[in-house]
């Protein structure tokens, strides 16, 4: 699953402090293609066991059974879902899911360092078998800490559909070096680097080059495409707003949600823009302003219900709490940019993802401005899956009220393969 800008990095700082399971080895990893046709992924988990996706959205948790077999459990749920796997001959490149035979795709596969102001990143390009010339996309991180060559399923996904695939570890993170940060530009930078190599790794096998990005990477991917134009640009659960916004409006949709009417929003506006000014000065002042707040509407109905991306983080914590940890969560961050400008500018043809559902990052604001370049004639494509929620995922809601995500919306994968692939002008907006 994935995390908006801001909840991911305050994720990031609670993992640092748990303690990692051994995470299984990488004998299994792969997509294998089965003899009914269908394809099916497996990564490792990040825990004891793999997980399995298929292109149609499915998904599952994969965990050891007594009889040396695998079985699945629905999404994230925990709930078995009847699926299964037979590992036996995985390290030869063979399984067997429910029961139907399938031998892992041989890609092309070549690992490299490339180096991009003052840093070495670590990438990885994944090319289908052959020598066809095809579509290479190179994937842009959101803003988790977290190896994206060792967690992004799209680095396989995408060459078993004909389509190469350049993954990298952003920088301060898994393998490659510098320092993590939040800067678009530096990050944009990296970017571009990155499509440079993909490009001189592919040499005459790529057809187009492109990026496809997530949530953080939807500020990144169109800031790089504008600096140095490539053929395409797919942004998933991203935004054409700007961080504080977004911590905004997932504030808005935290009252809407809970039932509370205008004065409950006005009350929460008045929290958002102390919080506002706290991480504006990267956690330097502000203080005395979001205590006062705190004061006046701590014992309000609604004041618990106040989430957002970030305002609740500042919530939790004592001033002196904030001064030690804040100014290390979201390095570099640029929290009033405004990406229209490079928006209104960039004539490379556009797909955006958008969930409905969208509690993290509020579509709503983002799909209006979009709709409105598209009217004005700029290379746009928007589709909003109306049942999924950021990181794309579709979801149940537990009795507590947390959702958990069971799969991606059918369509979502195929709609990336084909506009990547060039039939952008014929899909339906």
């Amino acid at each position: 699953m994935a995390a908006s800008t801001w909840i991911a990095a305050l994720l990031a700082v609670a993992s640092l402090q748990a303690t990692a399971a051994t995470p299984p080895d990488d004998a299994c990893v792969g997509t294998y293609r089965l003899q009914d046709g269908r394809d099916v992924d497996l990564a490792r988990s990040g825990d004891d066991g793999y997980r399995w996706r298929m292109k149609d959205g499915t998904s599952g948790k994969l965990d050891p059974a007594p009889d040396g077999g695998w079985t699945s459990t629905l999404g994230w749920t925990g709930r078995p879902d009847g699926h299964r796997v037979e590992p036996d001959a995985c390290a030869d490149g063979r399984l067997r899911f429910d029961g139907v035979a399938g031998e892992r795709i041989a890609f092309d596969t070549r690992e490299t360092r490339f180096a991009v102001q003052g840093a070495t990143l670590a990438g990885r390009l994944v090319l289908p078998p052959g020598d066809a010339p095809v579509p290479v996309v190179v994937l842009v991180h959101g803003s988790e800490r977290s190896s994206a060559r060792e967690d992004y399923a799209l680095q396989r996904l995408f060459p078993s559909a004909g389509i190469g695939a350049f993954v990298y570890d952003k920088r301060g993170t898994g393998a490659s070096g510098g320092h993590y940060t939040h800067d678009y530009l530096v990050l944009a930078t990296d970017a571009i680097a990155a499509a440079r190599e993909a490009r001189r790794l592919a040499g005459a096998r790529a057809a187009s080059i492109g990026y496809q990005a997530g949530s953080q990477g939807g500020w990144v991917a169109p800031l790089a495409a504008r600096i140095e134009p490539v053929d395409f640009v797919v942004v998933s659960f991203g935004l054409a707003v700007s961080p504080l916004e977004e911590d905004r409006a997932a504030v808005v949709l935290d009252m809407e949600r809970h039932g509370f009417g205008p004065d409950a929003l006005a009350g929460a506006m008045e929290v958002v823009d102390a919080t506002a000014e706290i991480l504006r000065s990267g956690f330097r002042d502000g203080h005395d302003a979001l205590a006062r707040v705190r004061d006046r509407h701590g014992d309000a109905p609604w004041f618990r219900h106040v989430r957002g991306n970030a305002t609740f983080f500042l919530l939790e914590k004592t001033e002196a709490e904030l001064r030690e940890v804040g100014p290390g969560l979201f390095p570099g961050i640029p929290v009033d940019y405004d990406p229209m400008p490079v928006l209104r500018n960039l004539r490379v043809p556009q797909l955006w993802l958008l969930g409905g559902q969208d509690i993290d990052a509020p579509h709503a604001e983002t799909e209006r401005r979009l709709r409105a370049l598209a009217d004005e004639g700029l290379p746009i494509q928007v589709v909003v899956y109306p049942d999924a929620e950021h990181g794309m995922y579709e979801f149940e809601v537990a009795p507590d009220g947390t959702r958990l995500s069971t799969r991606q919306p059918e369509g979502y994968f195929e709609a990336m393969r084909d506009f990547i692939g060039g039939e952008w002008k014929t899909a339906d907006n």
